[in-house]
């Protein structure tokens, strides 16, 4: 980060080749390690295609339930670290929209990665359908953060 100037630029990456959606590229990327994008495009698509089996083999279908899922992990509010005297709180402050969707992903990823099944596509495919319906792993790491933001609101004066 630069200390005289903000910097505004964003860099542009595309979308991606089935569903020409820029939040499934985005998930690819994520999803991605050492380069091999052909392997995170092979699980980003097999868990949208477990997706579209549970719509009945409607694509279109498929994809609005993937951004369901993906909407309801989204966090509104964090705890920041702000050191005031001597003390460190933990002070509740908004989530920046680019922040919440990285975090969001973030978090549906690494649950995913948890999970016991045999593959990632699979084991990410399920992840989505608990997110879907308000329970798995992301969506407890999302109320966590909620309720840690709660319980943290008297020390909401030291954000300034």
């Amino acid at each position: 980060m630069p200390r005289r100037k903000s910097v505004n630029f964003k860099r542009d990456i595309g979308v991606d080749i089935q569903y020409n959606s820029e939040l499934v590229q985005k998930f690819i990327n994520v999803i991605m390690k050492q380069g091999k994008k052909s392997v995170a495009r092979r699980i980003m698509y097999e868990a949208l295609d477990v997706l579209v089996q549970k719509q009945k083999g409607d694509q279109d279908k498929g994809l609005e339930y993937f951004y369901t899922a993906f909407e309801r992990v989204i966090p509104t509010i964090e705890v920041r670290p702000r050191r005031v005297g001597g003390s460190v709180y933990q002070i509740p402050a908004e989530v920046r929209p680019a922040r919440a969707r990285a975090l969001a992903i973030r978090w549906l990823i690494s649950s995913a990665a948890a999970r016991p099944d045999k593959t990632m596509g699979q084991r990410l495919a399920k992840e989505l359908l608990d997110a879907y319906e308000s329970r798995g792993a992301a969506i407890k790491k999302k109320t966590d953060v909620h309720r840690m933001a709660e319980a943290n609101r008297a020390f909401s004066h030291y954000a300034w």
